[in-house]
């Protein structure tokens, strides 16, 4: 086990992010300034991991999947864990960087962009830190990383765009909510969509990012209803921005949901966005999984007893919500 490094204190109030250690905190906000220095191992034995994730404000999604990592890599589990937040991948990779220097033993990796990752990859590999994805993929080959704990996105967004097309509308006008592009789950979410689009010839009336947030979302398609463009699917890429969506319908009272004007599909299933499902306000809601964290420390365990990971890829087992079909149990089993 590598000796423990006290984390240097701030990178710098230009970094939108804070790292924190410990187990069971609630995480700072990406927009916090601030590096905290971890607390000190209470064993030499911990094992040291850096963590770097996106804001987990940024989404239910996101929060969860953060509480889930905060419980599991904590000094009772055997960790000394430590925290960096950004949605930027130039502060993630910095990020990357402090953890190889303060000589972590594994640095579990969440990317906000799929590119740029081969430097520090390859120096995380020089210096002998074992790298895990979770979440996100990334381009960079396999060999600079151990596994792959991942939702498929492209997945996600094909079911979505399948059960649109199964709904026989007789005119598909799409406001498209994109999520911060360049990441996994945009590319995913977008790609299936605009492959479909062209093919059968539906009109994307706008095609923006709202970077995952309800009041950006709610902005764009109010600025859809001011132009009096007409449209009748909202297709948001999360379920903040499905919200900040229907919060500008009932604005206008533009009618939605199950047998209304306009469909609205979101991602993630929050559970309010579910309840929302079940009372056929919205129509259809694509399940991302943000419980990854027993499959990354069941990774780890195999690789500090000398084992080898016989799967390189994990892909999480997700499906689709009909607003039709939806079921409270649905509701109470698959919400986060």
């Amino acid at each position: 086990m590598k000796l423990r490094k006290l984390l240097s204190a701030a990178i710098g109030t230009m970094l939108c992010m804070a790292m924190v250690a410990g187990c069971g905190q609630s995480a700072p906000a990406a927009t916090q300034a601030a590096t905290q220095a971890a607390t000190p191992a209470a064993s030499d034995k911990l094992i040291k991991v850096g963590i770097i994730n996106n804001d987990p404000n940024e989404s239910g999604y996101r929060t969860a999947n953060d509480k889930d990592l905060q419980k599991t890599f904590c000094e009772a589990n055997g960790f000394d864990a430590s925290f960096a937040y950004s949605l930027k991948n130039d502060e993630q990779i910095t990020a990357a960087q402090k953890f190889i220097q303060d000589e972590v033993d594994y640095l579990l990796l969440s990317a906000a962009d799929t590119a740029g990752w081969d430097t520090v990859l390859k120096d995380a590999q020089t210096a002998g830190v074992k790298v895990i994805l979770f979440d996100r993929t990334i381009d960079a080959d396999e060999s600079l990383y151990e596994a792959s704990i991942v939702s498929d996105m492209a997945k996600e967004g094909q079911t979505a765009v399948d059960w649109l097309v199964g709904q026989n509308l007789d005119k598909y006008e799409v406001i498209h909510l994109q999520g911060v592009m360049g990441s996994a789950a945009q590319k995913g979410r977008s790609g299936a969509l605009d492959t479909t689009a062209k093919e059968k010839g539906w009109t994307i009336v706008t095609q923006q990012t709202a970077e995952w947030n309800a009041e950006k979302a709610q902005q764009i398609v109010q600025s859809a209803i001011d132009s009096g463009k007409s449209f009748n699917v909202i297709y948001a890429e999360n379920d903040d921005m499905a919200k900040g969506a229907v919060a500008a319908l009932d604005k206008a009272n533009i009618s939605h949901g199950v047998g209304k004007d306009v469909i609205v599909m979101g991602f993630d299933c929050n559970k309010w966005a579910l309840e929302e499902l079940l009372a056929q306000n919205w129509n259809y809601d694509g399940q991302c999984n943000p419980f990854q964290s027993s499959y990354i420390k069941e990774i780890i365990d195999t690789l500090e007893s000398g084992g080898t990971i016989s799967q390189k890829t994990i892909i999480m087992d997700e499906k689709g919500f009909d607003a039709s079909t939806i079921t409270q149990e649905d509701v109470d089993n698959y919400g986060i």
